[in-house]
């Protein structure tokens, strides 16, 4: 039995390239966008007033925020009278605007 030698390893540089272009696509099309949305999801909760009229939580709840409190949460008023308290963070929209275009047609 004759033992070959083993030959010249191939490929070299190839496959970290492949790596490096593969990471880097998924930052571009997957990693930056979610931070961007994270971004701009921190600052609009950050913006809620009192007195805004309709608000959607995460969990599709409509309301008025009455009161902001200094802990991170908020006052929402979902009926005359119920009250409820929920995180900032779990305000999915506001629709006053949308709400004042209506009325006004």
């Amino acid at each position: 039995m004759f033992l070959q030698a083993a030959g010249p390893q191939q490929g070299g540089i190839m496959p970290i390239v492949l790596m490096v272009g593969m990471f880097v696509v998924m930052y571009f099309f997957m990693i930056r966008p979610q931070n961007k949305r994270a971004k701009e999801q921190k600052k609009f909760a950050d913006a809620l007033n009192p007195g805004e009229q309709i608000i959607v939580t995460t969990a599709g709840i409509h309301g008025r925020i009455s009161r902001s409190n200094e802990d991170g949460t908020i006052q929402l008023e979902i009926s005359r009278g119920v009250f409820m308290t929920i995180e900032r963070s779990a305000v999915s929209m506001e629709m006053t605007e949308a709400a004042r275009k209506r009325a006004a047609k």
